[in-house]
Order: C-alpha cells, then structure tokens, then sequence
C-alpha cells in the first residue's frame, strides 16, 4: 500500500534529519510505521516535493517495492530523493535495519539519493540515525513544538495516529440510514425540482446545509441527505463546489471540506461519489495527499469510472503540485451566491 503526497504547505528543512523526521506526520498526514517514505528534493534541492509512502516489504519483495516505488520519481523534476526508513530495532555496533531494502532502493531509483536516514518509530525522543555515517544520530524532539507542527495547527491540519485512524474519518455514520436513502435514490429519475428553477433550488438546498452545520444540528434527516445528494449531481452545483476549494486552508474551504466529509458518511453509493471527489479535491488543494488519496478511492469504490475522480487520482499518483490543477477551481469560480457565501463576504472573513 502506497501514499502519495504531492508538495504542500508544511515548512521543513530538508538539511536537519531530526526536524524532518518529526515532520512526517504532518507531511503525510498520518504517523507512519514501517514504511519506507521517499521524499522529493525539488530544484535547487532546498524544498520537498513528490513524497511517497509504501509499507516496508517483506525480503522477497524488496525488487517489486523498489520498482514500485522508484516509477513514481521518473517523471517530474527532482534533484535527489531523501529515503527514510521506519521501523525495525538497531543492534548495537549494527547499521540500521533495512538496508537491504535502502539499497534496492538506491538501485532502481534515477534520482541521487541525497540522504538516507532510519528511526524505529515517529515519536518524541526516538531514536534516530543515518545509514551512512555512524556520528549522523540523535533523538527525536517534541513532534509538537516543531516549525511544521505549527504550520499545520495553524492551518487546521491534523496528523493522525495511523493510516486506518485517519481512513476511519470516511466510514459510514448509520449504516442503516444509507439503506434507507439508496432506496428512496433508486426510485428518482429526474432531479427532484421543476426544471426552470432546479438549479436554484439544489442551491438553496447545499445554502441551507451549510447553515444547519454552522448551527452544528444533527446528522442529516433522510430528505436533507437525498436532496443534497441530488443537488451534487448537477454540473452547475459540481462546478461552484469545486470553486470553494481555493484559496486553500481559508475559512471557506475548511467550512465546505467538513460538509463533504458528512455527505461522504451520509450518501449511499453511487452517489456518494460526487461529495468523496469534492473532498478529495478540497484535501489536495490543501496539500493534504494521503486524505485525498483515500477519499478519491472512496469515490471510485461508489461509482467505478467517475470521470472526475479518476483524473484527480492520475494527478495525485504522480505527484503533481497543487498549484498546476488550482485551475480546475478557479475555472468554475463565480459568484457563490445560493451557498450564503458572496464574494464580499468571503473577502471580509479574509481581512478578519
């Protein structure tokens, strides 16, 4: 099982082992255990770029992961790649574990692999060491008091304990209640509004679930949840979702990302396909890779095939920055009137 996170927003420097160990789980979301975690030095080398988790592989398919995991770096532009190695216990006088797979690794890559570091977990006051040199060691610090922990609180990123911790978010709330609301789902054939105001009334319907979340109401009747559904359908209320992913990180787009999680847990399939994409989407273009990655996944379990869903998962799988597909929102940008959510006011929410 791989992560692939492309260049976010986390400050870290690549040059201090310590600091960038105790960056991972900001930098992939969640702490991760016997992984191998390849990290892209972007020209002129001083800033992460493409960062890509695999589990550690068992001896005989160390060749397999190697290749696997080295594809990824083929295309893009990479001065060198910083392998980290989690996990396994170091024998006294010993090289750190592992190093069968590092050089596995070092063989299949095309990039220089500029640092090649090893810890056996991502916890405070951990060990740590290099695997080319015995003095390049210490101990981790206080995962909470780095730069990157800062950036990410104030960004309203959080780092989970585990990957499962972190796929747990997209699980269903009532699985009964998705029963429920794929059979009343199956029975429409339209849009449930008149033709001439349909997409005025999906806006209303997305406008008052925004409100009933700022209120912090409930979970979602099953009428609110198949309307939403139904509204998320439409390509006009697709395309002003899909603005409110930018500016990343603003109040706006954390607002609408927590509105997608709930739909995510609330919808059946297939239509939960349209809220996991926009929530994938929302996720990269916050420069959060592996919620992406897993929400996009959900997508395309709901609805095999979703046009959108494949294409932002091609993106992600290789690496690309955030910025190159920021288009894909401001594209669809235009007043977002209906979701109570004017332009003015969000220019007003910016200055505050």
């Amino acid at each position: 099982m791989t992560t692939a996170t492309p260049a976010g927003r986390t400050p870290v420097d690549l040059r201090n082992p310590a600091q960038l160990l105790a960056a991972l789980p900001y930098l992939i979301g969640f702490r991760p255990a016997k992984s191998a975690v390849l990290i892209g030095h972007e020209y002129p080398g001083d800033r992460p770029g493409l960062i890509l988790r695999g589990d550690l592989p068992r001896r005989e398919h160390r060749a397999h992961q190697a290749r696997a995991l080295s594809a990824r770096f083929a295309e893009g532009h990479h001065a060198g790649v910083t392998v980290v190695i989690v996990g396994g216990r170091r024998r006294p006088g010993k090289p750190p574990p592992h190093a069968g797979f590092l050089e596995e690794l070092t063989e299949a890559l095309s990039l220089p692999v500029l640092h090649a570091l090893w810890t056996p977990t991502i916890r405070t006051g951990a060990p740590w060491g290099c695997y080319r040199s015995e003095e390049c060691a210490g101990t981790l610090p206080d995962l909470r008091a780095t730069v990157a922990a800062a950036a990410a609180t104030e960004h309203g990123t959080v780092a989970f304990d585990s990957r499962e911790e972190l796929e747990a978010l997209l699980a269903p709330r009532s699985p009964e209640a998705l029963e429920r609301r794929a059979d009343r789902l199956s029975r429409l054939t339209s849009p449930p509004w008149l033709d001439a105001t349909c997409v005025g009334d999906a806006a209303s319907v997305v406008r008052a679930a925004f409100e009933r979340q700022r209120l912090g109401e409930g979970p979602l009747t099953d009428e609110e949840a198949v309307l939403l559904a139904s509204a998320l359908k439409l390509p006009e209320i697709r395309d002003i979702c899909l603005a409110m992913a930018v500016p990343p990180a603003s109040a706006e787009a954390r607002e609408a990302e927590r509105l997608w999680l709930t739909l995510v847990r609330e919808t059946p399939a297939p239509e939960r396909a349209e809220a996991a994409t926009l929530l994938g989407f929302t996720a990269y273009m916050r420069g959060d890779g592996a919620f992406a990655g897993m929400a996009l996944d959900n997508a395309l379990e709901a609805q095999p095939g979703h046009v959108l869903a494949e294409l932002l998962k091609r993106v992600l799988h290789h690496g690309t920055p955030p910025e190159v597909i920021r288009g894909l929102a401001t594209a669809a940008a235009g007043p977002l009137a209906g979701f109570g959510l004017e332009p003015t006011d969000l220019d007003a929410e910016r200055a505050a």
